[in-house]
């Protein structure tokens, strides 16, 4: 299969988990793309371009149901964790970061299924939060995957509706300042631009469909398997990458 090809199916399978649940693209596209061999330093800005639009899309179709007193903070929070998750995305070696977000992927996946599964309570604090949202911002700057905030925006919200406006609110805020110091670190790139337009019309198909499937759908059980996928593919990059 060519690369662009892949690169499309990614984007539309993608984007059709963000229109369903309102998170969780990055997860699915980058550990999709790491098995076709692309890097992390290739994945993320073209991640980044493709994942703004969907969220100023959200944010603009859920714009009564934000509750600013519930994402300023984490907006704060992640931004100041992108800084060193930026830099280390711009040093490391791409061996390192496969590794590393195959583990991420699990964990953050483990997390999501004991969350579905009412298994664990996230305490409610200020410090609990900090930790969250700097680590989230360090896992955005790296890898573009801020799943983790989702369980504190969950438990602050009242439905759907609202937590699709205040988790996109934060990720649209956090994606404007990374591309603003991608393109001063020079990790933007003539490709990730091809890539990006390449793979716009998949990216933005998949989204549709996703809305759409989330009014049919039994959006508990399509979260579901969608985690316990995640969760499989994470483990099989640490083992892709290591042996």
């Amino acid at each position: 299969m060519s690369p662009i090809i892949w690169w499309m199916i990614s984007a539309l399978c993608a984007f059709f988990v963000k229109g369903l649940c309102g998170f969780a693209n990055t997860l699915v596209l980058t550990s999709m793309l790491s098995f076709s061999g692309t890097n992390n330093i290739d994945i993320s800005p073209v991640d980044l371009l493709i994942g703004l639009p969907p969220n100023a899309i959200m944010v603009v179709k859920e714009r009564r149901s934000i509750q600013w007193k519930v994402v300023l903070l984490p907006v704060i929070l992640v931004i100041l964790g992108d800084i060193p998750g930026i830099l280390f995305l711009k040093n490391s070696s791409p061996l390192v970061l496969k590794i590393i977000c195959g583990g991420v992927i699990v964990l953050v996946g483990v997390e999501m299924l004991l969350r579905e599964y009412q298994l664990y309570r996230m305490k409610e604090s200020k410090a609990v939060l900090v930790f969250i949202g700097i680590l989230s911002g360090v896992l955005c700057g790296l890898y573009g995957i801020g799943a983790l905030l989702s369980a504190y925006v969950s438990r602050a919200t009242k439905d759907t509706r609202a937590f699709k406006a205040n988790i996109c609110t934060i990720f649209l805020s956090e994606n404007i300042f990374r591309v603003t110091m991608y393109i001063i670190l020079g990790i933007f790139t003539l490709e990730s631009l091809k890539w990006t337009t390449y793979i716009l019309p998949a990216m933005l198909g998949g989204l549709l469909l996703g809305m759409l499937a989330a009014k049919k759908l039994n959006e508990k059980i399509a979260k579901r398997v969608v985690i316990v996928m995640l969760i499989l593919s994470g483990i099989a990059m640490i083992l892709n990458s290591v042996l």
